[in-house]
């Protein structure tokens, strides 16, 4: 993602997305300490890097 756009993606917006689009995602082991933990939302600008980068895998 880095080398394409220029963008710095972490695997939590990956797996936000693929969930957005009913993708399987697998087990997280590192759960939150607390139940109510905050996860960042992914931008917009990512979101649309990380659909074109799994249109271009063939994964959607």
């Amino acid at each position: 993602m880095l080398e394409q756009t220029g963008l710095k993606v972490s695997n939590l917006y990956i797996a936000q997305i693929k969930k957005k689009c009913g993708l399987d995602v697998g087990e997280n082991f590192n759960l939150p300490k607390s139940e109510n933990a905050k996860q960042p939302k992914c931008t917009p600008e990512k979101e649309e890097a990380i659909m074109q980068a799994l249109k271009h895998f063939g994964i959607i």
